[in-house]
């Protein structure tokens, strides 16, 4: 007598890093125009999104930013805050089950690659005295 197979759940895959990257994309470009868009604060200055790095299951998205006219601290301060508030605003751009929570993270790669310059250049000019 045959019956029905039982049933087995397949494993869950991984999601794809292509898809993790296309997603984490997209969510840079979304959060750079709402930023400019929807956070109005002065104390905020210039914000430009460099990368966003999502956990694998989607739960959780590093948002690395750099910002011109105001101290990263307070903005970073001011972002986290805010957080939840663009959370809520990708939640109705974005057509994914998971939409992740977004911590936001002063990119200081731009900053320290500045005083790299400043130290080459010095070190060149010393040595064409010498």
């Amino acid at each position: 007598m045959h019956g029905p197979l039982p049933f087995r759940s397949m494993p869950r895959q991984a999601p794809s890093s292509h898809r993790i990257h296309r997603i984490a994309d997209q969510i840079q470009r979304d959060l750079s125009e709402m930023i400019g868009r929807e956070i109005r604060d002065p104390g905020l200055g210039l914000v430009t999104v460099s990368e966003v790095r999502l956990t694998p299951d989607y739960a959780h998205a590093k948002v690395f930013f750099t910002v011109l006219g105001a101290e990263p601290e307070h903005a970073e301060q001011l972002l986290n805050e805010r957080a939840g508030y663009l959370h809520s605003l990708l939640f109705k751009r974005l057509r994914i089950h998971t939409v992740p929570t977004l911590h936001f993270v002063f990119d200081s790669t731009t900053r320290d690659a500045g005083s790299m310059n400043e130290l080459i250049r010095r070190a060149v000019s010393d040595k064409a005295r010498d």
